[in-house]
């Protein structure tokens, strides 16, 4: 366990800090490879994997002009759907590692470049941590809100999984099409079955 805590606090650590540069190649370009086992961790991790590698994409050469793009006068930006993205994936991960979720989440000072590093860090850590889990572990990744004034509420993970982390695919699904409206399509190449991009 305390090895696992340590692995937990480094990945933690790292999504935070932004140690990404413009250089490195951030997560989730391709799926990693899969577990040789099933287990409930390496299923869940799995399913990280795919939510990391689909944004990773919705997301992959979007402009300025593309983030300010909405389909009619009530419905969200681009830009806001990733907003919304990365409030959803920290729940998801923060659940993951045991850590209640303070709102409001402050991101206002972020470039969209930083924000999308960040969101794709959190759900590798969502993913390294669930893919080393027992199925105990779960009963502990509780999905805690904290607001202000005391306010909050707490639920099991069975909530993270229909509430924040669908709700996350729901969103990048709404990017893509956005995009695709907005004249600017995701690449045509991505092979969202086998998780790789052909040539």
């Amino acid at each position: 366990m305390a090895n696992r805590k340590s692995i937990f606090f480094f990945l933690f650590m790292l999504s935070f800090a932004g140690l990404v540069n413009a250089q490195d190649i951030l997560p989730f370009r391709e799926i990693p490879p899969a577990a040789k086992i099933f287990t409930s961790g390496t299923l869940m991790g799995r399913m990280s994997d795919g939510l990391g590698f689909r944004f990773y994409w919705a997301t992959q050469g979007l402009t300025e002009e593309n983030l300010s793009f909405r389909a009619g006068e009530e419905s969200r930006t681009i830009g806001e759907t990733i907003d919304h993205v990365y409030t959803l994936v920290l729940m998801f991960t923060n659940a993951v590692m045991e850590q209640p979720t303070t709102f409001p989440i402050e991101m206002k000072d972020l470039t969209f470049e930083e924000k999308r590093k960040k969101v794709l860090s959190f759900i590798q850590t969502a993913s390294a941590l669930l893919k080393m889990s027992r199925d105990e572990d779960f009963e502990r990744y509780n999905l805690v809100s904290q607001y202000p004034g005391g306010n909050g509420q707490k639920l099991p993970f069975w909530n993270g999984l229909n509430g924040p982390m669908e709700d996350a695919l729901w969103h990048i699904g709404q990017v893509v099409t956005l995009r695709r409206m907005a004249g600017n399509p995701i690449n045509p190449k991505v092979d969202f079955m086998n998780g790789v991009v052909n040539n």
